[in-house]
């Protein structure tokens, strides 16, 4: 079947090379140009129907499958160069943008309002969604809310901007201890930048990534967006990219990094919180627990989120909800409760009962109340180089001979934790864990 299947397609892929299409299908990463590279990973993925999140470049009409019709348009890309004009009835059918919009995968209606729906194909510009008044600035427009959290995940120091959209006239429904659940058509919005100089603070910031997690009819879907050297749009990335970072620090030094924007796929080995689906991480009430400085003054996030209708079921008293301590911050709880609040938001979607390092016994997230579980005196359960020849998580008294300090000082790939979304080592939390550690009695015997 697959070898009928395979002379099918080769058959109309040779047609192909003297019809040329308008569309950049086919150009899985994003460079406008299409290789013989992308050109097998096509071929591969309509043979063996495998999900399109390998090479959504390739899926041009968002159906989740790949086609002889989309194959015939990323070879006939690869010869005669991607467009950079809007697609025309002969090419592979796509929504028709607007003029001018330089957009070629959605629909750009006339307007300045959000433009998103439930199951509308991934635009290939972040600015065709409107989520911002003023992208580059990270103004957002109307209904769309920004928002932040008690202590969040570490990326190589990053700045980072969190805003949410529901379509109109819907809610999220508040939950005690789990993420939020949202409507459909909801989109958490989450951009990644770094300062161009801690000592100026008037020089801004350097936009690098916007990722969106979209929440379909049936699934939640992550994309990315990475935004251009002249901060003016980010563009649809699917594979990753390395992006070198350097910048001027308050000290007087120089930060250095070689800050890595993940692709599509490696979105679900954070994102898959519970049972191995995708979904939201941040917006929980520990998290949103706590003070924002809005446009027009200071307020809970919790009480803004209920009174602007984006929230049912949360305590009218935000005092009644829970709050995850600031890691960083001594006023906001112990050395204990803001290092297990660390490792809540940094490792607990992974290492919980039901996430994707269940198997290993160790489950860090904050609702876990039995020390030989968050660590203490534990064993792990397979021994290897992520070890470091230490024999339990965290050994009381004794930061340096735990493993979990071990691989968070480490930056070697199969050693550090976490695995993804860090270059360096994150040197006030490894502080604050081996304080606590060292506070701890008694002994592993």
């Amino acid at each position: 079947m697959h070898a009928l299947k395979f002379r099918i397609i080769l058959s109309a892929l040779a047609v192909a090379l003297a019809t040329p299409s308008l569309a950049c299908v086919g150009d899985c990463n994003g460079d406008g140009v299409v290789t013989v590279a992308e050109l097998i990973t096509g071929v591969n993925l309509a043979l063996d129907s495998s999900p399109t999140t390998t090479c959504q470049a390739l899926d041009a009409n968002g159906d989740d499958q790949i086609v002889v019709n989309e194959l015939i348009a990323a070879v006939s890309n690869a010869a005669v160069g991607c467009p950079l004009v809007t697609p025309t009835a002969t090419a592979v059918p796509t929504a028709t943008p607007s003029t001018g919009s330089g957009e070629t995968r959605c629909t750009v209606p006339d307007g300045d309002g959000v433009n998103f729906t439930a199951d509308q194909p991934f635009c290939d510009l972040l600015s065709s969604y409107r989520f911002f008044r003023d992208g580059p600035q990270q103004q957002p427009n109307d209904g769309v809310l920004p928002y932040d959290l008690n202590t969040p995940l570490f990326s190589d120091y990053a700045l980072k901007r969190r805003f949410v959209w529901l379509p109109p006239g819907t809610s999220a429904t508040y939950s005690l201890h789990d993420s939020f659940k949202f409507p459909v058509g909801s989109v958490l919005i989450k951009t990644f930048a770094f300062p161009r100089d801690e000592r100026d603070a008037s020089l801004g910031e350097r936009l690098i990534e916007t990722r969106l997690l979209v929440h379909r009819t049936d699934k939640w879907e992550a994309i990315t967006y990475l935004w251009n050297d002249q901060q003016t749009d980010a563009k649809r990335l699917i594979i990753g990219k390395a992006v070198a970072i350097s910048y001027p620090t308050a000290d007087g030094g120089t930060f250095t990094d070689n800050y890595q924007v993940p692709n599509t796929n490696q979105c679900k080995e954070c994102h898959a919180e519970h049972d191995d689906v995708l979904g939201p991480l941040g917006p929980k009430a520990r998290q949103l627990n706590k003070d924002y400085a809005y446009a027009d003054g200071t307020e809970n996030e919790l009480t803004r989120w209920t009174t602007m209708g984006y929230l049912t079921g949360a305590p009218a008293d935000p005092t009644a909800a829970p709050k995850l301590p600031v890691f960083n911050d001594p006023s906001t709880g112990t050395v204990e409760e803001r290092s297990r609040a660390y490792f809540d938001a940094n490792c607990g979607h992974c290492h919980n009962p039901t996430g994707l390092a269940r198997t290993s016994g160790l489950y860090l997230n904050i609702d876990e109340t039995t020390p030989g579980r968050y660590g203490v005196c534990k064993a792990p359960v397979a021994a290897g180089q992520g070890s470091g020849g230490r024999r339990v998580d965290i050994l009381p008294g004794n930061p340096d001979g735990s493993i979990l300090i071990y691989r968070m000082q480490s930056v070697a790939p199969g050693v550090a934790m976490p695995e993804l979304g860090r270059q360096k080592v994150h040197e006030e939390a490894v502080d604050l864990i081996s304080q606590w550690i060292s506070s701890l009695t008694g002994n592993c015997d």
